[in-house]
């Protein structure tokens, strides 16, 4: 996702941080790679709006390709999986500490569903 949006190509911001997000082939969802932070936080609160207007019933984003999320990425996409209508977000292969802020943070939220590394 670039940094107007759109799916696709990366988003270099300042500081020399990247996100790339793109759609997940096969399956319905998002694949991300790079860092979600304060830098590349509006590509990823872009991507995860994109996400949920496809949303039907099972979103995918796959991660294994993220080496980062800060709290408020964990909580970007928290905020995204409690705000859909029916179903729920897989999230498969995230950087250790996303678990760790869901737990901490909202730990019984059944809108999201972690597959571990």
């Amino acid at each position: 996702m670039d940094g107007t949006g759109a799916m696709g190509g990366p988003a270099r911001v300042r500081g020399g941080a990247v996100l790339e997000v793109g759609p997940l082939p096969g399956r319905p969802g998002i694949r991300a790679s790079g860092e979600i932070g304060v830098t590349t936080r509006l590509s990823w609160e872009n991507a995860l709006t994109e996400l949920s207007r496809q949303h039907t019933d099972v979103s995918y984003v796959e991660l294994s390709g993220v080496r980062f999320v800060d709290v408020a990425g964990v909580a970007a996409l928290a905020v995204t999986a409690m705000n859909l209508p029916c179903g729920r977000v897989v999230v498969e292969r995230p950087p250790p500490q996303l678990p760790r802020v869901l737990d901490l943070f909202w730990p019984a939220l059944p809108r999201i569903e972690v597959a571990p590394r």
